[in-house]
């Protein structure tokens, strides 16, 4: 594989999980950071040994010499900074979630598609090790058929109107940050989007969803139970039942535990990594690249918008809408 050079654009607290992760890579160069403020950019690329560092995300995207660049904004701005990006000819990795909402996501795949460059949602857990193990036992038959999933990502924090986790304007609120990684597992597991979705979200009074859950149904008497919520503590445990067995995912959105219930009986496979496993989706991005690919099939384009538009109906069927939604109808 030949060497990549990297530009991270918006040098902020998930950014800094993804360069430590990146720092592994023996073919990933650490070239560029773009940020609104060049303080923050030079910070981050001192930090990290990156080259260079621009005072704007249009400085960054007009480098030549960037080869992908990974989207760190908050929430609303993913779609506006990716676009950015791909019309420069960038490859992008969009953090999670891909977009707000399956509008901003559909612009955002058309973008790629039409500039002919590679683009990706930064699902990163969907590629560590433990939860790539579980796909090939499923795949191998250990567990049969799948026909129930049930996945909880839920943590206390406390009420803070400062916090962009309590901020509409923000697209705050427990779905959009931990939710979509039980959606992600289950369309990741059983292939397809739900055909049907009966969902519950308490909204506080910051006017955010502190708590959503949802029963979602696959068809051929497949389902799944999701919930999310920033106001209360879970096992952030997934778990994949199958006809002859079940899979266990302790911590699974970032963890190294396979637990395997099946004919064997009950086997615990661990499979630790180094730095923070952000490693992984960057390895995949450089990967697709070199065989010529626009987007991954690990993490396609079209399940990305998928995944969007359960989310968007979880949102509405609650009557939860942000409040740029409202004002720019997007």
């Amino acid at each position: 594989m030949r060497d990549y050079k990297w530009g991270i654009l918006a040098p902020g607290t998930i950014a800094d999980r993804f360069a430590r992760g990146l720092a592994v890579l023996p073919n990933a160069v650490p070239y560029a950071v773009g940020s609104r403020d060049i303080g923050r950019a030079r910070a981050f690329a001192g930090k990290y040994g990156y080259e260079k560092a621009y005072g704007s995300y249009m400085e960054l995207a007009r480098d030549p010499d960037v080869d992908i660049i990974y989207v760190a904004t908050p929430h609303p701005q993913h779609s506006e900074a990716a676009m950015l990006c791909l019309n420069h000819g960038k490859a992008v990795i969009c953090e999670k979630p891909f977009a707000v909402n399956a509008k901003q996501a559909l612009r955002m795949i058309e973008c790629a598609r039409t500039n002919k460059v590679f683009l990706m949602e930064g699902m990163w857990t969907r590629f560590l090790p433990a939860v790539r193990k579980a796909m090939e036992l499923i795949a191998a038959g250990e567990i049969g058929n799948v026909r129930h999933i049930s996945a909880d990502f839920c943590f206390r924090a406390e009420v803070d109107p400062a916090s962009r986790l309590f901020a509409p304007h923000m697209a705050g609120g427990s779905l959009l940050d931990v939710g979509v990684y039980n959606l992600s597992l289950c369309s990741m597991v059983f292939g397809t989007r739900p055909d049907r979705v009966q969902s519950h979200m308490y909204t506080g009074a910051a006017g955010v969803d502190e708590t959503a859950a949802a029963l979602l149904g696959y068809g051929e008497g497949r389902s799944a139970h999701v919930i999310s919520s920033i106001r209360l503590n879970t096992a952030h445990e997934a778990a994949i039942y199958g006809e002859q067995g079940y899979i266990k995912l302790p911590s699974y959105w970032c963890g190294d535990t396979v637990l395997l219930s099946g004919k064997d009986g009950l086997r615990e496979i661990k499979l630790p990594f180094e730095a923070t496993g952000f490693q992984f989706e960057a390895m995949e991005v450089m990967a697709c690249l070199e065989k010529g690919l626009a987007e991954s099939p690990v993490m396609p384009l079209d399940e990305t918008l998928a995944i969007v538009e359960t989310m968007d109906k979880i949102r509405l069927d609650n009557h939860l809408r942000y409040p740029f939604e409202e004002e720019n109808g997007v």
